[in-house]
């Protein structure tokens, strides 16, 4: 099962296993990304549009002796974040979230200077 992670609570999420890089991951199409972004607070940022997913699995896993990273899937309002953190759960990835709304939720919710389109 994946979590389901608010925006306001995604620190904490992170948080629970300090040994795992916390990985946000945009899912969102690169028009998006311009129109409205999150800032990295104690996390990176990774765009990569849902429809790469599959050919750039390698830029998610963890590298040599590292523990695997934690991973929160960002989309607009959930839906497709949600499928690609199923999608990652079935190829090995493990320590995932669905940020709960996306980005909308985000700015509703958490940074109101992120725009809502």
């Amino acid at each position: 099962m994946i979590d389901q992670v608010r925006p306001a609570d995604l620190a904490a999420w992170f948080a629970q296993d300090a040994d795992a890089a916390p990985v946000l991951l945009d899912v969102r199409e690169p028009w998006e990304l311009q129109t409205a972004s999150v800032a990295p607070q104690g996390f990176t940022l990774v765009a990569i549009p849902m429809n790469e997913i599959p050919g750039r699995l390698a830029e998610l896993a963890a590298g040599d002796g590292q523990p695997a990273p934690r991973i929160a899937c960002l989309c607009h309002h959930g839906a497709r974040s949600q499928r690609v953190a199923a999608f990652l759960h079935q190829n090995g990835f493990d320590s995932l979230a669905n940020v709960a709304g996306g980005i909308d939720a985000w700015s509703a919710q958490h940074d109101p200077s992120v725009p809502r389109y």
